[in-house]
């Protein structure tokens, strides 16, 4: 037995702390216990790293003996760590494996992809009808000066559109700001910043204090149309509105114009749609508005209407893709159901 003037550095102390750090190894059972115990029998405050510091006091005709020992006794437990540490991967590896497994004999369940919003398809549809046709699309915001909403386009100081039931008005009041009730301020601005002759579709969101149903939506998509120029009649804007049915509702499609009253037009009239495939038979429908541009517009907009004359347009988006596509409840276009989507298949 090696025997050292200094009594803790002995064969016994240093096999103790080998069987220490041997039965620590064998009860870790993770990862995380085996750095705990790697720490606790290997750091520099362990039993072992203590008895190595001890060999600078060990006599020099024994440091060689003992250095082995302490030597020895280290490699011993770092080979225990190592074999331990490939068990313990080799474990968590079957259990991840186990738990990744994969039966390739159950039933694959379809993956539900989503697709573009119908509401989205039909107003790139609807511009790309007016795009060929020379036009172009014009936007707006949807947080609009009263002006631009009402003023410009001839509506009285006192028009029931005014009104609170019907717009939101942003406060404070003084700020003569509202949540746009149609797409037509967008019409006064490109009369404003373009050059005539102006052909522009206008698309976009719009606000009205309506409530949600199956027939109405507080927050609903429009688009309007504008011409001005030189000798444009009622014959144009029919022409323009008939091309627009037939690409949308099919050869068979047609018109009928019934005389109406807008602020913004004159003479005005309501826009019916003869809906060939309608859901129960063929039938008109009601679908928008339309008529000339009022003279008092064109004015506001600093244009002669002695020189320049124009005809507008315009109908909501859901109310065209419900009927063309016979969706029964408006409230759909609201409730982001995937299946909603996927049923007008999967553009991109």
């Amino acid at each position: 037995m090696l025997v050292s003037e200094n009594p803790a550095l002995s064969e016994e102390s240093v096999a103790a702390a080998v069987a220490a750090a041997l039965a620590a190894i064998a009860g870790a059972a993770d990862s995380a216990a085996v750095k705990a115990v790697r720490a606790e029998h290997l750091g520099e405050h362990s039993a072992l790293a203590l008895l190595n510091a001890q060999l600078r006091s060990v006599p020099n005709e024994q440091k060689a003996l003992f250095g082995k020992l302490v030597g020895g006794a280290r490699a011993q437990v770092n080979e225990a760590f190592a074999a331990k540490d490939a068990d313990i991967a080799a474990a968590e590896m079957a259990r991840r494996l186990e738990s990744e497994a994969v039966d390739v004999t159950a039933i694959a369940v379809p993956g539900r992809s989503g697709s573009r919003h119908p509401l989205s398809l039909i107003q790139e549809r609807v511009s790309d009808v007016f795009v060929g046709m020379g036009w172009e699309v014009a936007e707006g915001p949807e947080l609009e000066s009263e002006w631009y909403n009402f003023d410009a386009l001839n509506f009285d100081a006192d028009h029931p559109a005014r009104a609170m039931q019907d717009t939101f008005f942003v406060e404070p009041l003084s700020s003569h700001l509202v949540l746009r009730t149609h797409t037509s301020p967008v019409q006064v601005r490109s009369l404003l910043e373009r050059d005539l002759p102006v052909y522009v579709v206008c698309p976009g969101r719009v606000y009205r204090t309506d409530e949600l149903d199956a027939t109405h939506l507080p927050v609903f998509s429009q688009i309007e149309g504008l011409a001005v120029d030189k000798g444009l009649t009622m014959a144009h804007l029919r022409g323009t509105l008939e091309h627009f049915a037939r690409v949308m509702f099919g050869d068979d499609a047609r018109i009928r114009l019934r005389p109406n009253y807008f602020p913004f037009t004159e003479p005005s009239a309501e826009l019916d749609i003869w809906h060939p495939a309608a859901k129960g038979g063929p039938r008109w429908i009601e679908w928008g508005g339309c008529g000339m541009v009022n003279a008092n517009v064109l004015r506001a907009a600093g244009i002669d209407p002695e020189v320049y004359q124009g005809f507008a347009f315009g109908m909501g988006l859901e109310r065209t893709l419900q009927f063309r596509n016979d969706l029964g409840d408006m409230r759909d276009f609201l409730e982001g159901d995937i299946r909603f989507s996927q049923a007008f298949g999967m553009v991109v």
